[in-house]
Protein backbone atom coordinates (compact mmCIF):
# COMPACT_ATOMS: atom_id res chain seq x y z
CA UNK A 1 0.00 0.00 0.00
CA UNK A 2 2.90 2.34 1.03
CA UNK A 3 4.50 1.85 -2.84
CA UNK A 4 1.25 2.67 -4.28
CA UNK A 5 0.37 6.06 -1.99
CA UNK A 6 3.88 7.55 -2.37
CA UNK A 7 4.31 6.56 -6.75
CA UNK A 8 4.71 9.73 -8.28
CA UNK A 9 5.37 10.57 -12.30
CA UNK A 10 8.78 12.01 -11.82
CA UNK A 11 10.26 14.52 -14.60
CA UNK A 12 13.72 15.43 -13.52
CA UNK A 13 16.25 12.60 -12.38
CA UNK A 14 19.97 12.62 -11.34
CA UNK A 15 22.97 11.75 -13.35
CA UNK A 16 23.53 8.36 -11.30
CA UNK A 17 23.00 4.86 -13.39
CA UNK A 18 21.11 2.30 -11.61
CA UNK A 19 22.65 -0.73 -10.64
CA UNK A 20 21.98 -3.97 -12.53
CA UNK A 21 20.60 -5.68 -9.99
CA UNK A 22 18.42 -3.02 -8.95
CA UNK A 23 17.23 -3.19 -12.77
CA UNK A 24 16.40 -6.87 -12.81
CA UNK A 25 14.71 -6.97 -9.74
CA UNK A 26 12.22 -3.77 -11.11
CA UNK A 27 11.52 -5.83 -14.31
CA UNK A 28 11.00 -9.01 -12.35
CA UNK A 29 8.17 -7.60 -10.57
CA UNK A 30 7.06 -6.32 -14.49
CA UNK A 31 7.25 -9.69 -15.77
CA UNK A 32 5.02 -11.23 -12.54
CA UNK A 33 1.84 -8.88 -13.63
CA UNK A 34 -1.32 -10.77 -14.00
CA UNK A 35 -2.45 -11.53 -18.29
CA UNK A 36 -5.18 -12.77 -19.93
CA UNK A 37 -4.79 -16.33 -19.52
CA UNK A 38 -1.41 -16.02 -17.83
CA UNK A 39 0.05 -15.16 -21.99
CA UNK A 40 2.49 -13.11 -20.92
CA UNK A 41 2.64 -11.34 -23.82
CA UNK A 42 5.47 -8.62 -22.78
CA UNK A 43 9.13 -7.55 -23.97
CA UNK A 44 11.27 -5.12 -22.32
CA UNK A 45 13.87 -2.73 -24.12
CA UNK A 46 16.66 -1.24 -21.40
CA UNK A 47 17.83 2.08 -23.40
CA UNK A 48 20.58 3.35 -21.62
CA UNK A 49 22.21 5.07 -25.40
CA UNK A 50 21.88 9.32 -25.11
CA UNK A 51 21.05 9.58 -28.29
CA UNK A 52 18.53 7.56 -28.39
CA UNK A 53 16.81 8.52 -25.38
CA UNK A 54 16.96 12.15 -27.15
CA UNK A 55 15.53 10.82 -30.06
CA UNK A 56 12.43 9.00 -27.98
CA UNK A 57 11.77 12.18 -25.85
CA UNK A 58 11.07 14.12 -29.31
CA UNK A 59 8.35 11.97 -30.27
CA UNK A 60 5.70 13.94 -28.49
CA UNK A 61 6.01 17.20 -26.18
CA UNK A 62 5.48 15.18 -23.09
CA UNK A 63 8.04 12.77 -23.73
CA UNK A 64 10.30 15.72 -23.01
CA UNK A 65 11.33 13.44 -19.40
CA UNK A 66 13.15 10.51 -21.48
CA UNK A 67 15.65 12.85 -22.16
CA UNK A 68 16.48 13.90 -18.62
CA UNK A 69 16.74 10.13 -17.24
CA UNK A 70 19.70 8.16 -17.21
CA UNK A 71 17.96 5.59 -18.82
CA UNK A 72 14.22 4.48 -20.38
CA UNK A 73 12.36 0.67 -20.36
CA UNK A 74 10.10 0.31 -23.36
CA UNK A 75 7.05 -2.06 -22.56
CA UNK A 76 6.07 -3.90 -25.71
CA UNK A 77 3.44 -6.72 -26.08
CA UNK A 78 2.54 -8.82 -28.49
CA UNK A 79 -1.16 -8.76 -29.86
CA UNK A 80 -1.01 -12.11 -31.53
CA UNK A 81 -0.37 -13.48 -27.94
CA UNK A 82 -3.49 -11.80 -26.19
CA UNK A 83 -6.42 -10.52 -26.92
CA UNK A 84 -6.47 -8.10 -24.26
CA UNK A 85 -2.68 -6.87 -25.20
CA UNK A 86 -3.09 -3.28 -24.04
CA UNK A 87 -4.63 -4.63 -20.47
CA UNK A 88 -1.75 -6.76 -20.03
CA UNK A 89 0.90 -4.29 -20.84
CA UNK A 90 -0.93 -1.79 -18.91
CA UNK A 91 -0.10 -3.93 -15.81
CA UNK A 92 3.09 -4.97 -16.36
CA UNK A 93 3.56 -1.47 -16.47
CA UNK A 94 2.50 -0.45 -13.29
CA UNK A 95 4.15 -3.93 -11.65
CA UNK A 96 7.38 -1.92 -13.49
CA UNK A 97 6.86 1.72 -12.08
CA UNK A 98 5.73 0.06 -8.08
CA UNK A 99 9.17 -1.97 -8.09
CA UNK A 100 10.98 0.71 -9.35
CA UNK A 101 9.36 3.19 -6.68
CA UNK A 102 9.87 0.15 -4.04
CA UNK A 103 14.08 0.79 -5.07
CA UNK A 104 13.80 4.36 -4.85
CA UNK A 105 13.56 5.20 -8.25
CA UNK A 106 11.03 7.28 -10.31
CA UNK A 107 9.35 6.83 -13.43
CA UNK A 108 7.12 8.61 -16.09
CA UNK A 109 4.25 6.98 -17.89
CA UNK A 110 4.41 7.96 -21.18
CA UNK A 111 1.37 7.71 -22.62
CA UNK A 112 1.26 9.68 -26.03
CA UNK A 113 3.89 9.45 -28.38
CA UNK A 114 3.94 8.57 -32.30
CA UNK A 115 4.60 4.53 -32.03
CA UNK A 116 6.26 4.78 -35.13
CA UNK A 117 9.05 6.56 -34.80
CA UNK A 118 9.64 4.55 -31.15
CA UNK A 119 9.34 1.75 -33.27
CA UNK A 120 11.84 2.84 -35.75
CA UNK A 121 14.26 4.39 -32.93
CA UNK A 122 14.37 0.74 -31.28
CA UNK A 123 13.97 -1.59 -34.00
CA UNK A 124 10.94 -3.04 -32.68
CA UNK A 125 9.21 -5.25 -35.74
CA UNK A 126 5.36 -4.00 -37.06
CA UNK A 127 3.25 -6.39 -35.59
CA UNK A 128 4.53 -5.71 -32.00
CA UNK A 129 2.69 -2.64 -30.00
CA UNK A 130 4.17 -0.01 -27.61
CA UNK A 131 2.74 -0.01 -24.50
CA UNK A 132 5.25 2.98 -23.13
CA UNK A 133 8.53 3.89 -22.72
CA UNK A 134 8.77 5.29 -18.96
CA UNK A 135 11.95 7.23 -18.40
CA UNK A 136 13.30 5.68 -15.10
CA UNK A 137 16.14 6.63 -12.29
CA UNK A 138 16.75 8.26 -9.18
CA UNK A 139 15.18 11.52 -8.78
CA UNK A 140 16.06 14.70 -7.99
CA UNK A 141 13.13 14.93 -5.87
CA UNK A 142 9.79 13.08 -5.72
CA UNK A 143 6.95 15.62 -6.25
CA UNK A 144 4.52 16.34 -3.35
CA UNK A 145 0.96 13.90 -4.16
CA UNK A 146 -1.87 15.65 -6.12
CA UNK A 147 -5.19 15.31 -4.48
CA UNK A 148 -7.30 12.76 -5.33
CA UNK A 149 -11.41 12.75 -5.97
CA UNK A 150 -13.00 11.62 -2.45
CA UNK A 151 -14.27 7.80 -2.43
CA UNK A 152 -17.90 8.65 -2.09
CA UNK A 153 -17.49 10.68 -5.79
CA UNK A 154 -16.44 7.48 -7.78
CA UNK A 155 -17.42 4.55 -5.77
CA UNK A 156 -21.33 3.14 -6.20
CA UNK A 157 -22.90 0.19 -3.93
CA UNK A 158 -24.90 -2.32 -6.41
CA UNK A 159 -24.99 0.03 -9.50
CA UNK A 160 -23.58 2.58 -11.56
CA UNK A 161 -24.93 6.13 -9.61
CA UNK A 162 -25.75 5.07 -6.08
CA UNK A 163 -23.24 6.06 -4.01
CA UNK A 164 -21.72 4.77 -1.31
Amino acid sequence: MEMILKRRSVREYKDEEIPSEVLMKVLEAASWAPSSKNSQPWEFIIIRDKEKLGKLANVRFWAFPIAKAPMAIAVIVDPRKSKRFLLDGACATMNLMLAARYHGLGTCWIADMNRKEVKEVLGVPEDLYVVTVTPIGYPKEFPKPTPRKPLREVVYLEKYGRNI
